[in-house]
């Protein structure tokens, strides 16, 4: 249990950091107690024919995943006061992490899945339970049972508020699984409504299903991946999910630049005032005038109100958007570090600050690095005072603009032939993950 704090989280002349994108998961054996009975002989069967493809996962700090005090070292190295918790691990029945995996087009495949995922939520909940002051967690659902993903949004909310909330791969294009702005999600939106439990949607998910031995398909998968779940804001704005759940909170993490967001609003708002008949297209009005109709408010102003981003280090948040901030909302915004991912931030958190916000406003910046995450998952932001006094970065160094030499990229294959940087998220002067993965 922490300590009482003796000053106010926005007072002390340290950042109290709160990573809202980190990612965990138990030793794929771990998961076993976890899995209801039945399922026990099928996961012996799976586990001992299961290939773990990630490098970070096979060697001996992957533990890091799972190791409490391991963990907590290298998070406190980092700067870390908390974290929201995202999977990374393969759960039972799985080829990859959850958020990767086709989604399910059968029963059966639905089935043990669904399995899998039950049993990911419960070592979740045990491993946030042991920091209950410092983690939060995300319950994964499926969309393809509605009252499956319903109970666990009220499990989730039956948790004293360590899992704060739930995360849903994005459905692919002409996937047999309806797209969310359909009516028959509306009881998962409900039960998020009145538990209060956010929904989450994270890069990596949505791509549609090809073969991955052809030329380029694999360039073409990871060129694409921020495209997918990118889809989903618009279809619940567009549909009318914001309109009939008000107080529907969503989050999109590591996907779209804000850049790109701030296009979609534009584009969204075009499109709204195209077909109600706004603009005066006599053609655009036929298609679904009634639905446009009924939206008491421009698409962009349900995302001012309905839903935030988590900005990442993994090339998610540069000097370059920073700027333009404000036309998002800066309290709409979440910095994350990404730990323990190859493109995250840690250990390098401090400097990836420096580069991004040491020209932004200090109030600003605690919003954006605690105060907005505190608010939407429930930490006690003073109760974090003692550990961030121990070890956040300080407020003077944040604002401590890079030196020339310092700014440079950390890796050479980034610079053009001039010796210029490009316009490129990864040109960043920090290594990161990479060097957590080299340990």
């Amino acid at each position: 249990m922490a300590e009482p704090a003796s000053e106010r989280w926005d007072t002390i002349d340290r950042y109290v950091l709160v990573s809202a994108d980190a990612h965990a998961g138990a030793d794929v054996l771990d998961y076993k107690p976890y899995l209801a009975s039945r399922w026990h002989d099928d996961f012996d069967r799976w586990a001992a024919a299961y290939h773990n493809p990630w490098p970070d996962l096979g060697n001996t700090t992957a533990k890091r995943n799972w190791d409490n005090d391991y963990r907590m070292q290298e998070l406190d190295e980092d700067g870390i006061a908390a974290e929201v918790v995202f999977p990374n691990t393969t759960p039972p029945f799985f080829e990859l992490i959850a958020t990767m995996n086709p989604l399910p087009r059968t029963f059966q495949e639905y089935e043990r899945r669904w399995a899998g995922l039950q049993a990911h939520n419960r070592w979740l909940l045990d491993f946030c339970s042991l920091e209950p002051v410092r983690r939060r967690g995300l319950a994964q659902i499926l969309p393809h049972d509605v009252d499956d993903a319903v109970e666990t949004i009220e499990w989730a909310a039956s948790s004293g508020g360590l899992i704060a909330g739930v995360l849903m791969p994005t459905i692919p294009p002409n996937h047999p699984v309806d797209p969310v702005f359909y009516r028959r999600y509306d009881p998962i939106w409900r039960a998020c409504e009145e538990t209060g439990i956010p929904f989450h949607q994270h890069g990596g998910t949505g791509s549609p299903e090809f073969d991955l031995t052809e030329p380029g398909a694999a360039a073409v998968m990871f060129m694409e991946y921020p495209i997918w779940p990118g889809r989903t804001v618009p279809h619940m704005a567009l549909g009318g999910v914001f309109e009939r759940f008000p107080e529907l909170k969503v989050v999109v993490t590591e996907t779209y630049s804000i850049l790109r967001v701030i296009e979609d609003r534009h584009l969204m708002d075009s499109i709204h005032a195209s077909i109600s008949g706004a603009s005066g297209s006599p053609t655009a009005v036929q298609f679904g005038r009634e639905d446009m109709l009924s939206l008491s408010m421009k698409p962009s102003e349900y995302l001012d109100r309905n839903v935030y981003y988590g900005v990442t280090g993994s090339g998610h948040l540069t000097p370059a958007e920073v700027p333009v901030r404000y036309e998002i909302g800066v309290e709409h915004l979440m910095w994350g570090n990404d730990y323990p991912h190859e493109e995250g931030t840690a250990p390098d958190s401090t400097t990836a600050l420096r580069w991004v916000f040491a020209d932004v406003p200090v109030e600003e910046t605690r919003k954006l690095v605690a105060g907005n995450a505190a608010g939407l998952y429930g930490f006690d932001l003073d109760a974090l005072v003692p550990i961030a006094e121990r070890i956040g970065p300080r407020v003077s160094d944040v604002h401590t603009p890079l030196t020339a030499a310092e700014a440079a990229p950390a890796h050479d294959e980034y610079l053009d032939d001039s010796g210029a940087r490009p316009f490129d998220p990864s040109a960043r002067p920090f290594e990161g993950g990479a060097a957590l993965a080299r340990r």
